[in-house]
């Protein structure tokens, strides 16, 4: 790389510090000042002057930087021993202290006084402390962070569309290179609040676009967005998430899983620098980016108040292509996309085949008229649609009335009575012809396993068995008394009772 591309690409990163995204002042300055010049000027605390070259371009083979500054090494505001040459901007004045007066430009090649210049060129003066220097700058690139500027292989140059209001510098962290994965792009966008039916929709369109060989441009946030980034992740698919924080950051913390797969597959993108943690504002801001990357925006579920339609209103007004899905009347979260159809002109999409049909990208088959299964009715003339309308369902007609009905003479109606027999559409009866009956098909019924109850059998109660009297023990028969007791001695017949 050139001393004077290095010198422009360090000057761009200290603007991403020093000046909030999308601030108007800066875009306008850099219309005609280079970068370098800019933060040279902060710097010294003078008025930065006009470059041949605005807007960051460096005349090739003029081996200077741009802005009339001094190459690196020649104790220049951005050399060897300037703010970002070697060391870091702490030491350097404040915007009050550093003899900075706040005189505007003079003359025919200078701009008019303008208080807002004065108020932006100290409120940037004032955040000078706050750059790093060449050496976190190095640690960063080694953690897989880069800076891409205008002029670079891996810028999109659709980002022109936006004017004054482009990125002076994007932070990119990820595997994809930017312009090549942003030249066959579609942005899906979408409320944090998703429904299922929201999410539904979004998961299967993703994965459509993935597999046809589209990325996946979105936010990183909760409900539409995470679901628009899983779904290109699923089928292998590259994916951009654009941030509104530092690249290094993982904002919502629940999403550092997802952020590391869209790293692996894809790109995280952010025009603030890293260390930065998101704003409210912050938000609207970058959405313009995520309109300006792709080449469409589709919303997939939106609110009256969601910041999608924010999205979907830079990709109005820039031009693009702009597709909303429609939802139920009665759910709020589509509200949005009614009013984008409605008010905005939305092309109302429901597949990711009418996605690429509105894109027409060179190379994808379009998607053609949708339509309802055919029937066989439907591969009939109109003749015999006449005549199969004319015949009744139950009660026979005769083949006479059949063509008064149908409007059509009595050969006719037989030769096409002919055909619609063949084809099952009548048959014959004892009063004339009618509808064929279709035999109804009863479904087999699958008897249930019958589940008998377990039975619980009563316990026995047996009762206690009574031994017989020869089997009883000799201490338990009843005593015998008179001679029984005096021995064994022979007894004679019984005796009569008395």
């Amino acid at each position: 790389m050139s001393a004077p591309a290095e010198v422009e690409r360090i000057a761009r990163a200290a603007l991403t510090w020093v000046a909030e995204p999308g601030d108007p002042v800066m875009g306008a300055l850099l219309s005609i000042c280079s970068p370098a010049e800019i933060v040279a000027a902060l710097t010294e605390g003078r008025m930065p002057r006009r470059s041949a070259v605005p807007g960051g371009g460096v005349p090739p083979g003029s081996g200077v930087p741009p802005g009339g500054g001094v190459p690196p090494g020649n104790g220049g505001p951005l050399g060897a021993g300037g703010p970002l040459g070697g060391g870091s901007l702490s030491g350097v004045r404040s915007a009050t202290g550093s003899g900075y007066s706040g005189a505007l430009w003079e003359g025919p090649a200078q701009p008019s006084r303008s208080p807002r210049l004065d108020r932006a060129l100290r409120r940037w003066s004032a955040r000078l402390g706050e750059v790093p220097s060449e050496t976190e700058l190095a640690a960063w690139w080694r953690d897989g962070i880069r800076l891409v500027i205008p002029g670079d292989t891996e810028w999109p140059s659709q980002l022109d569309v936006l004017g004054e209001a482009r990125p002076w510098g994007l932070w990119v962290r990820g595997q994809a290179d930017l312009r090549f994965a942003c030249l066959r792009s579609v942005s899906v966008v979408g409320t944090r609040a998703a429904t299922g039916y929201g999410t539904h929709v979004c998961g299967e369109m993703a994965i459509s676009l993935a597999e046809k060989g589209w990325t996946i441009v979105s936010g990183g946030a909760f409900g539409i967005d995470g679901c628009a980034h899983r779904g290109a992740i699923a089928v292998a698919g590259t994916t951009v998430a654009v941030l509104a924080c530092g690249v290094d950051r993982a904002y919502p913390e629940a999403h550092a899983g997802l952020f590391r797969s869209i790293r692996e597959q894809g790109a995280l993108v952010s025009e603030w620098p890293p260390g930065r943690m998101p704003t409210r504002p912050g938000f609207l801001v970058r959405n313009r980016v995520i309109a300006a990357l792709s080449r469409g925006t589709v919303v997939v579920e939106a609110a009256l108040r969601s910041g999608a339609l924010n999205t979907a209103r830079h990709a109005y007004d820039q031009g693009r292509p702009l597709m909303a899905v429609p939802g139920p009347v009665t759910s709020q979260q589509s509200a949005g996309c009614h009013e984008a159809i409605r008010e905005w002109g939305a092309v109302c999409v429901t597949s990711a085949a009418e996605v690429m049909e509105l894109l027409e990208f060179t190379g994808d088959a379009p998607a053609g008229p949708q339509r309802g299964p055919v029937l066989a009715r439907d591969l009939l003339g109109p003749v015999d649609t006449r005549v199969l309308e004319a015949v009744p369902a139950h009660v026979g007609k005769g083949p006479a009335r059949i063509a008064i009905a149908a409007g059509v003479d009595f050969d006719t109606v037989m030769r096409s009575l002919g055909g619609l027999v063949a084809a099952g559409f009548v048959e014959r009866c004892d009063r004339g012809w009618r509808l064929r009956r279709q035999p109804q098909q009863r479904a087999p019924q699958q008897r249930a396993p019958q589940q008998r109850a377990p039975q619980q059998r009563a316990p026995q109660q047996r009762a206690p068995q009574q031994r017989p009297a020869q089997q009883r023990p000799a201490q338990q028969r009843p005593a015998q008394q008179g001679p029984a007791q005096q021995g064994p001695a022979q007894q004679g017949p019984p005796q009569p009772p008395r």
